[in-house]
């Protein structure tokens, strides 16, 4: 276990420097759920994340001639951001080594806090190796995304916020990448309150945690993939995995689907916006109802950096999952009158039109017959086996897309 004194001496630094993140109960899922559950709101933080706290400390404990030539790191996310803002604060120089798909808003968030970005490489590691090369090259101090105890302490002070905030929690869902904050967190909570449960999440798409778990020893993954892009790691720390092992009661997994209707649960439920490698904890309360102890139990929300794009095309996809919107394709006759008679049937089935895209000169749509394309609003899978029933009884059918 990490030493709680750590942790505690990292609080003391972070003091005025990082949120206080609040603690929120949710009156909807926790009615959903049967038990108290809170959210504990990292997506409030600066930077809009966690990474602050652990990129903070670990440059808090340098000595000033060593970092003051200038901080390098690789990321495509989060860490870059707060290794961004740690720097700013200690006024030194900061440069992110970031793949070259990264998500321009991302780049232009850590351009904003004043470290300089360079964009190399397809992937992480390939970002990694490159900033790892420039840090040899210029003398600079490396500061790790997560397998470095000064990191983990820093992200630990979560876990002594949390005790405070509710000392009486029975359990603590909380999303594994690398394994720096889940590390930290269930080292303080386990030092200050040995009962509580912690459970590490994962998705499906990028396992690591479990993988190794059932190998006893660090497993590196050939591929990953998942729209929680903040925890998408391929290894664990060397230093994060025995710790993992000796304090996360369970190991969860979520699939993407799962993923998408959580974020938009927390967004029309709570009003939290929340990214991918957040919302998996709630995704793996409402889709899975892991063992717990009776009590409160909280899911770490971790952070809340996601693209206008990307949420759009999440909402999207979460709105599918659970039936409330559907996408499908009516061959009519082609004949006056026949698109208003379609329209007054949606209508009567209080299906709401958002898209319509009536079509009869493509090669591939026999003479005399069109095609139209239709976006509806509906309330759930039972609504829409209901309007599917009613196109089939007039005998025009649909196709469902996806």
């Amino acid at each position: 276990m990490l030493d709680l004194k750590l942790i505690q001496q990292a609080a003391a630094r972070l003091e005025g420097q990082v949120r206080r993140t609040p603690l929120l109960q949710s009156a909807y899922f926790s009615q959903k759920l049967g038990r108290p559950l809170l959210l504990k709101c990292e997506n409030l933080q600066r930077t809009g994340s966690f990474k602050l706290r652990g990129a903070y400390n670990f440059l808090a404990c340098q000595p000033r001639k060593r970092i003051a030539p200038g901080v390098i790191t690789a990321s495509a996310g989060n860490h870059a951001q707060g290794v961004a803002h740690a720097a700013q604060l200690f006024q030194i120089p900061a440069t992110v080594v970031m793949p070259v798909s990264t998500p321009l808003a991302k780049e232009q968030a850590t351009r904003h806090y004043g470290a300089e970005v360079i964009l190399h490489g397809e992937n992480y590691d390939a970002a990694a190796a490159h900033a790892r090369q420039l840090q040899r090259q210029n003398k600079l101090v490396y500061l790790p995304a997560f397998d470095h105890r000064l990191v983990i302490a820093g992200q630990g002070t979560i876990g002594l916020e949390i005790h405070a905030q509710r000392p009486d929690l029975a359990a603590l869902l909380v999303p594994i990448g690398g394994g720096g904050l889940i590390s930290g967190v269930a080292s303080a909570l386990k030092a200050l309150n040995p009962r509580i449960r912690i459970i590490g999440v994962e998705a499906a798409g990028a396992a690591g945690a479990l993988h190794s778990r059932r190998s006893g020893k660090r497993v590196r993954l050939a591929s990953t993939h998942s729209l929680a892009d903040g925890i998408v790691v391929k290894q664990l720390g060397a230093e994060t995995f025995p710790l993992i092992e000796e304090l996360v009661d369970h190991l969860l997994t979520v699939e993407e689907e799962e993923i998408a209707q959580a974020i938009v649960g927390l967004l029309e439920k709570t009003k939290l916006v929340v990214e991918g490698s957040a919302a998996v904890t709630l995704a793996a309360l409402l889709f899975h109802a892991p063992k717990l102890p009776p009590g409160p139990v909280a899911c770490l929300l971790s952070g809340g950096n996601i693209d206008v794009q990307t949420l759009s095309r999440v909402v999207q996809r979460g709105m599918i999952a659970e039936g409330r919107f559907l996408k499908i394709l009516v061959n009519l006759d082609d004949a006056p009158g026949n698109l208003a008679r379609l329209s007054q049937l949606l209508a009567g089935q209080g299906a709401n039109i958002l898209h319509v895209h009536h079509d009869r000169r493509l090669s591939s749509i026999p003479l005399g017959r069109a095609e139209v394309l239709l976006e509806l609003e509906t309330r759930g899978p039972e609504h829409i086996a209901a309007i599917l029933d009613a196109l089939h009884r007039q005998t025009w059918g649909a196709e469902v897309l996806h």
